[in-house]
């Protein structure tokens, strides 16, 4: 079937959000005293949220009884500056321009929270050319269950096949496969240094946003 939208997961895959964790780790720890901790140390468990970023940054226990506190203080401090240094990735821009040249809908479906993704794509000036976003939310379960995949698809008014969905998590593929969609896992994302998205079982697997024109172009031939 003919592509006729581009679904993207939205840490580590449209945009990088990493420098915004980066701050708030960086903060919390100035503010006990602590010495700053090498960016990659945060980027490198962006992909396990709040709770991986804390426990990496402070050597916590999640059962210990400060870690929540700290949790709580993460996602405060997040809310506030939570685009404050965010971006799309280099070459971003110009493959959304593409799409939307090309006639195609995008959008995003991620497993970050409605109260930090709707702000974020606002103030980059994202969500009046999304066509659709789904967070854990608007489902009840979230990637990688294909619930948030057949959410964006039923409210694209489109069939699942005629859709890619771009990520960069194992997690990503598998919620996109069990959809029924194509899917494209990149490397240049928040990947674990031991996850290989070369064995998620992902249609493409691109190292640069433009790569994916290509693919895009051959979506398109196709019937």
């Amino acid at each position: 079937m003919r592509l006729r939208a581009v679904l993207f997961d939205m840490d580590g895959t449209l945009l990088d959000t990493a420098p915004d964790f980066v701050a708030v780790i960086q903060a919390m720890r100035e503010a006990r005293g602590l010495p700053r901790v090498a960016e990659s140390q945060v980027r490198d468990v962006v992909s396990g949220g709040a709770r991986a970023m804390v426990i990496n940054a402070f050597d916590v226990d999640p059962f210990a009884d400060e870690f929540e506190a700290l949790r709580l203080e993460f996602l405060e401090r997040y809310q506030v500056g939570c685009a404050e240094h965010s971006r799309l990735f280099d070459g971003m821009e110009t493959l959304l321009q593409d799409i939307e040249k090309a006639n195609l809908l995008w959008g995003v479906v991620t497993n970050k929270p409605v109260r930090f993704a709707e702000p974020i794509m606002q103030r980059l000036g994202l969500a009046e050319r999304s066509a659709v976003l789904v967070c854990p939310d608007h489902v009840t379960r979230s990637k990688p269950d294909p619930e948030p995949m057949l959410l964006a698809c039923k409210q694209l008014d489109l069939d699942p096949s005629s859709v890619l969905f771009v990520g960069d998590d194992l997690r990503d593929i598998e919620s996109g496969r069990a959809a029924g969609s194509r899917t494209a896992a990149v490397t240049y994302g928040y990947i674990h240094p031991e996850d290989n998205p070369r064995s998620w079982g992902a249609d493409v697997v691109v190292d640069h946003p433009l790569e994916l024109r290509a693919v895009l172009d051959r979506a398109l031939c196709s019937c």
